[in-house]
């Protein structure tokens, strides 16, 4: 089992998401990635968030729990508190990296552009739409996402 963690961090009506063209498919997916063995989801979505945006981040709270092919992932909802965009250094970007792994740029999206976009996974980007501004459930929710 691989336990994913990943963040929604929206700013200025935009979230901040990881543009990706891998195996032919354009696609937007959450900055996030794998829990490392030893460290709690939480720990891990910080971690990703510095590597792959350069930006330091708070948890808010835990939003999301998805599951897929058979796989946590757990989404919380972040803010900013250092740090600049784009400047992240993690494994994806360097130079050394298999081509085939596809490519990785941040980017920032309006959450009005997202529903005409490929982002993934669908049910958070349904959330997000949904929810933001003020509309977040008390509760994480719960999905299963099927593969497509």
């Amino acid at each position: 089992m691989r336990t994913r963690s990943a963040a929604i961090l929206i700013h200025n009506d935009s979230i901040a998401l990881i543009e990706r063209h891998r195996s032919g498919m354009h696609y937007f997916t959450f900055p996030g990635g794998g829990v490392n063995g030893g460290e709690t989801p939480e720990q891990a979505v910080l971690r990703e968030v510095q590597e792959e945006l350069g930006l330091e981040v708070r948890i808010l709270r835990l939003v999301a729990k998805v599951w897929f092919r058979g796989n946590p992932q757990f989404f919380f909802l972040v803010e900013q508190v250092g740090g600049e965009f784009g400047t992240g250094t993690g494994e994806e970007y360097s130079s050394g990296r298999d081509p085939a792994r596809g490519s990785y740029k941040p980017v920032w999206m309006p959450v009005t552009e997202a529903p005409s976009k490929n982002v993934l996974p669908h049910s958070i980007a349904g959330l997000v739409i949904q929810s933001h501004p003020g509309n977040w459930s008390a509760e994480p929710i719960t999905f299963t996402e099927q593969e497509r």
